[in-house]
């Protein structure tokens, strides 16, 4: 008999990999300042995460269709815990990013096995809401890591937030070794990898949400990117960035509030997914001519609101003719969006500029739902 796991607990997870993050967001100018090394060489740790993210994410979704989703899962939260401890002893930068990228790979599995456990559990509609409240938590994410991470980085610097990071994921996974089903089926059995890897590369639709994924994520990680640098332009201190993180998950509860709500009175996830494009261009739009002043975080709600609304369509809706592998398929998926993160996060880094970053990205996220909207309209046949 297939168990059904806790949402509370399954939001907790899918929270997870974002909360390591953005604790560590508000440490980027600690950690430039005590490794000595460029604001922009620091920054480059949010783009390496997500390179071991991405490789994290193919890992631990093909190891849950072989293993189970509990193992791979529990192995994870430890890979995780392990490196932010060993983070608290580095002697030099490069040993930094090495453990980085292990506490990133680790925390992985918080996305794709919490992810696949859903598919395992629900379909249809009741998949989308169920992702709705994964939204919410995504949400509460940001105001817990920015607001814990600004604090202990102003009171004891970069490794109390590496300590913190390391009890975090030692207390998620004694809850999770006491608590958390497994979700496969028995005797569901993995296909063959590079199969479903010929049919996913040659999938328009797999595309389209790839993209549409990393965009709407490179608009929310710019923000904790170059937030910290821009928050010290103004002459705020880190624990103000970290308060800045209430605003947008403002922003978001109100942009998951709205999605559900129009879910249950029958908009389509297409329509939902152009209100969210519209909404995140007019938001970047007003942060690019604003962002000399704090008035720069009522537009960037804006934006988050937006992500709020396209993330739970996006990821209920992208794997639906991949449920026979679902960890695997979702493990590929994974893969190529966070490459692309990596990368878009990477240019941002470059660029140091977040509001000429941002309509960048929004313009892109437009155009690809746009021409997402005319395939649509050609008959199968003729594509």
């Amino acid at each position: 008999m297939k168990a059904t796991p806790s949402i509370p607990l399954m939001v907790i997870l899918m929270m997870f990999p974002q909360i390591v993050e953005t604790l560590y967001s508000p440490a980027l100018p600690h950690i430039a300042a005590g490794f000595e090394v460029p604001q922009a060489m620091a920054g480059q740790t949010l783009s390496i995460y997500f390179l071991a993210f991405a490789l994290g994410v193919v890992c631990w979704g093909i190891l849950c269709d072989h293993l189970g989703r509990r193992t791979a899962l529990l192995l994870g939260l430890l890979l995780n815990g392990i490196a932010a401890f060993a983070a608290l002893w580095v002697p030099s930068f490069d040993w930094l990013l090495t453990m980085r990228a292990l506490s990133a790979f680790g925390a992985a599995v918080g996305s794709v096995v919490t992810q696949t456990m859903l598919r395992d559990s629900f379909d249809g509609i009741a998949l989308a809401k169920v992702f709705a409240y994964m939204g919410i938590g995504i949400a509460i994410g940001p105001v817990i890591g920015m607001s814990v991470g600004g604090l202990l980085a102003d009171l004891s610097g970069y490794r109390a937030v590496f300590l913190t990071l390391c009890l975090l994921a030692v207390l998620l996974f004694g809850i999770c070794l006491q608590r958390l089903p497994e979700t496969r089926l028995d005797g569901q059995l993995p296909g063959s990898i590079w199969s479903l890897s010929k049919r996913m590369v040659k999938d328009g639709h797999i595309w389209h949400y790839v993209t549409l994924v990393a965009g709407f994520n490179v608009l929310l990680f710019s923000y904790y990117l170059q937030g910290p640098f821009l928050f010290q332009r103004l002459g705020l201190s880190m624990q103000a960035f970290g308060y800045s993180g209430v605003v947008l998950a403002l922003g978001t509860l109100i942009g998951s509030a709205v999605n559900k709500g129009l879910l249950q009175r029958g908009m389509m996830p297409q329509r939902l997914l152009q209100l969210a494009c519209l909404l995140a261009l007019t938001g970047a739009i007003g942060v690019y001519f604003t962002e000399t002043h704090l008035g720069f975080l009522l537009p960037m709600a804006i934006i988050v609101a937006a992500f709020g609304i396209a993330i739970p369509n996006l990821l209920s809706q992208a794997l639906v003719d991949y449920r026979d592998q679902a960890g695997t398929a979702g493990a590929l998926f994974g893969l190529l969006y966070y490459l692309l993160i990596a990368l878009g996060l990477a240019l941002v880094s470059l660029t140091g500029q977040l509001g000429g970053s941002l309509v960048i990205t929004a313009l892109l996220l437009t155009l690809a739902t746009l021409l997402g909207k005319l395939r649509s309209l050609i008959p199968l046949g003729s594509r």
